[in-house]
């Protein structure tokens, strides 16, 4: 059984917080083409939000992890939560201040509750049922997350998008906001940014209700459990000396990358084409449609075969649809990015799931701190394509088109990790016949 019996209420509402963080990416993305445009500052500068975003997975995954080594996967969640509140909360006096550098230590904060959920949420998944199994059931709860994320890509679609006054345009799809004057600037960021603010504060009082449900829920004890946990330093070395989990923590750094990347510069691409940004949020949400259900039947698709060659396909077909989004423009080429998504679907928790598999369960927990500071590729890369995108042509092609080089890598660098860790897997079944294959 995926899910034991006794674990099932439990999972259930673990896996509701995928969807909680879910929300809080996807809400997020197309304020970088929001911002652009509102503070009159640069792609570059924009995609400063997915640095403060992802670098609070960075700067808070390991403190994350030591705390729950010294406490417990409940309180680690708890106090999780609890930072995700202040964080959207903050939105209040960052709208009321009309600043941008407010709004990224907003998410900051914000993101240093959601680096407590995840390091705490994903080997606690793991940990609930057999280990053989473990992968299948991650991408299940995994699975839940795009259901946030789509939810928050309606928001900003449906609600806070076509509500901006910034992003009003001519006759000829040019947006007029930099031809007005400063008062009249000032009149619609006072009005744009109490926009963006709103959902965060809805937000920030459905997290504190998940807060009281789950402060009132016992919650088990499982095999992962850290109340023995090794010394730190013993953990680490063994960590460091295995190759898989090694490669897969850089591997999810790229993937975490190439993710953030594909979908946070959609709306540019479409923007590229003349599609306003309403329009163009549309797009990300089938992006995201046809990642949820990719996600699902990936999932059932890895009774039949090993989540390394699962992977593996999964890359090179990443790499197929990247490659038509950067030489095929048009609206042909806004399709292959759209579909790259299909193919992005299972990494995550497959990359997860596959670098834990040797790992000790007593390592468990540090070991899913740093595929979770991995995140941070998330806030490294975007700038990166953002200034690439700000050259506007290059070589007489789009620049966004050409910024799409940098998640190709990203694919590659994933299926060769995909085809390395399978190769390694073919050569322990044939020593280890009698193993239990997931």
């Amino acid at each position: 059984m995926l899910v034991p019996r006794k674990h099932l209420l439990t999972f259930c509402l673990i896996t509701t917080l995928f969807a909680l963080w879910g929300f809080a990416n996807d809400i997020t993305n197309p304020m970088v083409a929001a911002f652009q445009t509102l503070m009159e500052i640069t792609a570059a500068k924009a995609s400063l939000i997915q640095f403060a975003f992802y670098g609070g997975y960075a700067t808070m995954a390991i403190p994350a992890a030591l705390f729950i080594r010294r406490y417990s996967y409940k309180s680690s969640i708890l106090l999780g939560l609890g930072l995700y509140a202040i964080g959207a909360f903050l939105f209040i006096p960052a709208a009321h201040m009309q600043s941008f550098t407010f709004f990224c230590l907003s998410l900051y904060i914000l993101t240093f509750g959601l680096a407590f959920l995840e390091t705490t949420a994903n080997p606690f998944i793991l940990s609930l049922g057999n280990r053989e199994n473990a992968t299948r059931r991650l991408n299940l709860a995994q699975a839940f997350n795009p259901l946030g994320s789509l939810l928050g890509m309606a928001v900003a679609s449906q609600i806070v998008l076509p509500q901006l006054l910034s992003d009003r345009r001519d006759d000829a799809g040019q947006i007029i906001f930099h031809t007005l004057t400063e008062a009249e600037k000032q009149s619609i960021r006072l009005h744009d940014l109490a926009i963006i603010r709103d959902p965060y504060v809805v937000l920030g009082i459905v997290v504190l209700i998940m807060l009281v449900i789950i402060a009132l829920k016992p919650m088990p004890k499982t095999s992962f459990a850290t109340n023995q946990a090794p010394p730190l330093r013993q953990t680490l070395q063994r960590l460091l000396h295995n190759p898989i989990y090694r490669e897969g923590v850089i591997a999810q750094v790229f993937y975490v990358a190439a993710q953030i990347m594909t979908w946070t510069f959609i709306i540019q691409y479409a923007d590229n084409l003349g599609i306003e940004k309403a329009t163009a949020q549309r797009y990300n949400i089938l992006a995201m449609a046809l990642f949820l259900t990719s996600r699902f039947l990936s999932t059932l698709f890895m009774r039949y075969t090993s989540p390394q060659h699962m992977l593996a396909l999964f890359g090179t077909g990443a790499i197929l649809a990247t490659l038509g989004t950067i030489l095929i423009q048009g609206t042909i080429g806004l399709y292959c990015l759209v579909a790259i998504s299909a193919f992005m679907s299972l990494m995550f928790p497959t990359i997860y799931g596959i670098a834990l598999e040797n790992v000790q369960p007593a390592d468990t927990t540090l070991g899913a701190a740093f595929l979770v500071m991995a995140i941070v590729g998330g806030a490294l890369m975007p700038p990166l394509q953002g200034h690439i995108i700000d050259y506007g042509t290059i070589l007489g092609q789009p620049a966004v088109n050409i910024s799409y080089t940098l998640p190709l890598l990203s694919f590659i660098v994933i299926t060769i990790y995909a085809l390395r860790t399978q190769k390694q897997k073919s050569k322990t079944t044939k020593t280890t016949p009698n193993q239990p294959q997931e």
